[in-house]
């Protein structure tokens, strides 16, 4: 996928799971009126989030290189942000949760490379490029928040997920999809809303990822910093919604101090906000996330970290504490007075020591699927892993010997031993069996005639977290997205608005182009009534040297308002930039 993609040294570390979601920007496939969108949203952002949002964002703004004038191209971004550590890549639309934390992880920053329409200049449930590039981008030159950022992604992306969860990724995905889609039909919006409603209304307990995606909403989008009071702004979703960046400082929106509560707090994308959280500096948000992440299975580990990996049905690892980890999607856990004794995944399993897959113990191996007792030796205090070689030695553990090993909670593994793996300190990690049986009670765990068994040592579980340990033991290029983003239409009516956005473009940068601004403005007034921004952007340049022009235009604008009063505040608000601009130069 990068092989058309300028690259640089931040995105040649990602792994292959991940740029399997990466495509080309098509910098070419944007339109005029797309970039008059963009300009609009920036003009009127920049106007007002001087005022309102957190000092890091203008100066970001400089830092990283971000156009007032038009859409910024990813490998422009990615020379300027490789200054700050991090870079760029273009997807499209809602990547996975865990994905897009990942990415974050590795300090690249994720952006939805299409464009809001027109009719959605305020607000779109979809991600584009007005939110990811001019809301997430500027912020990340604050060190002391690009490193929470990063810190965010290394922990989010370990969060465990339910199968519930995927499912109202793929519903917002779809109806975020949809909404920005041109006509689509009223119903299919309806049923697609019914259905991520009744998702988001189930009775489900909610899933780690569930929790920290809530805490990333409620932080990195919709974040307020500063005092209840008078707080600024720093979430990309509000810096990059021209409404929503005004009415979340009204008192209508409830102001909340944000703690670890948050993580509790539901949202609804495709609506505004009736509450945000307010933290009072950029630090107080690394401590919430530490906070957060001592309550994960990652930190505690435990029979509750095994059972939540065996509810999310998809690949997970644990690992012990000698280290070892076991990857793999995880079927079964039998535990005794509370604590995990033996734990069994089915179908392909990899075992690793620090995040790096155990020669010979890979998926090709581990086939059908991996089973290992957990804890102490029945009567003997010390674990197998505190043994000394004296003490193996005395316990018959050692190779050639057969033996059987009675474990606490009843599990007894009985067969000669053929060797073990030890790790850098000395800690034997993995004994390896023939002729063996494992018993559980009266169940069968493991026979002889399934050839050589092995197990893991450890005597509890410390850590227990989604994905595999070594990304390279299984195969993740899976991912095919269930919808795609939508197009918009060609028409020739279309195609004659763009060509006029064009000539105006053009008569601002200076190039010669087939209509004056007169004509352009006679054309939209009379084939393209219903449109308004090409009008602001003509008033905007006849202000400057042709004030004829320019009061016609108002005059029009002004009767624009009347006609079309769902856009009246946008056609005001341009018109009043315009202005106060001139009158400032």
């Amino acid at each position: 996928m990068l092989d058309n993609i300028q690259s640089n040294e931040i995105l040649d570390r990602l792994p292959a799971h991940l740029k399997q979601y990466i495509k080309p920007q098509n910098y070419e496939d944007y339109t005029p009126i797309n970039q008059a969108v963009w300009r609009y949203v920036m003009r009127k952002n920049v106007d007002y989030l001087s005022k309102v949002a957190h000092d890091s964002y203008l100066q970001g703004l400089k830092q990283t290189g971000i156009s007032i004038d038009s859409i910024p191209n990813m490998y422009g971004m990615n020379r300027i942000l490789k200054e700050i550590g991090w870079a760029a890549v273009a997807v499209d639309g809602f990547i996975p949760p865990a994905a897009f934390m990942e990415f974050q992880a590795y300090n690249v920053l994720v952006i939805a490379s299409d464009i809001r329409q027109l009719d959605h200049i305020e607000y779109t449930p979809a991600p584009d490029i007005i939110h990811e590039g001019a809301g997430h981008a500027p912020i990340i030159a604050n060190p002391e928040y690009a490193e929470y950022l990063r810190r965010f992604g290394e922990i989010g992306c370990k969060a465990i997920s339910s199968s519930h969860d995927y499912e109202i990724y793929e519903a917002i995905r779809e109806l975020s999809i949809l909404k920005e889609a041109e006509d689509t039909p009223k119903e299919k919006i309806e049923e697609v809303e019914k259905k991520v409603d009744e998702l988001q209304n189930a009775e489900v307990k909610p899933s780690e990822m569930a929790q920290i995606r809530n805490l990333h909403w409620w932080t990195v989008e919709y974040g307020l910093i500063g005092s209840l009071e008078n707080p600024k702004i720093y979430g990309a979703g509000l810096l990059s919604s021209i409404g929503e960046s005004k009415s979340c400082l009204t008192d209508a929106v409830k102001k909340l101090p944000y703690t670890i509560e948050a993580a509790k707090q539901e949202f609804d994308i495709t609506k505004p906000q009736p509450q945000l959280f307010v933290t009072p500096d950029f630090a107080h948000l690394s401590l919430v996330l530490e906070e957060f992440a001592n309550k994960m299975a990652l930190r505690k580990g435990g029979l509750e970290g095994v059972q939540k990996l065996i509810d999310s049905k998809t690949i997970g690892t644990i690992e012990l504490s000698t280290g070892i980890q076991i990857s793999g999607n995880f079927e079964n856990v039998r535990d005794h007075e509370g604590k995990p004794i033996y734990l069994q995944t089915k179908g392909k399993t990899a075992l690793s020591y620090r995040e790096k897959e155990l020669v010979g113990h890979g998926v090709t191996t581990h086939t059908e699927g991996f089973g290992s007792p957990i804890g102490k030796l029945k009567g003997i205090n010390l674990a197998i892993e505190d043994m000394s070689p004296r003490d193996l030695r005395a316990y018959a553990i050692y190779e050639g010997e057969n033996v059987t090993l009675e474990f606490e909670g009843g599990v007894k593994v009985e067969g000669e031993i053929i060797t073990g793996t030890r790790n850098l300190q000395g800690k034997i990690i993995l004994i390896s069996f023939k002729n063996c049986t494992v018993n559980y009670n009266e169940e069968v765990l493991f026979k002889p005639e399934w050839g050589r068994y092995d197990m893991a040592v450890g005597k509890e579980i410390i850590s227990a977290f989604a994905g595999p340990a070594d990304h390279n033991s299984f195969d993740l290029i899976t991912h095919t997205p269930s919808t795609t983003t939508i197009k918009s239409k060609k028409t020739p009516e279309r195609e004659e608005l763009e060509s006029l956005y064009e000539s105006v473009r053009n008569i601002r940068n200076g190039e010669n182009t087939k209509f004056s601004l007169q004509a352009a403005f006679d054309i939209a007034k009379k084939h393209h009534p219903k449109d308004w921004l090409l009008s602001v952007e003509i008033y905007e340049l006849a202000m400057e040297d042709d004030p004829k022009l320019a009061t016609e235009v108002k005059s029009y604008l002004e009767e624009l308002k009347k006609s079309r009063p769902e856009v009246a505040h946008l056609i005001k608000d341009g018109i009043e930039l315009t202005e106060s601009n001139l009158a400032a130069t």
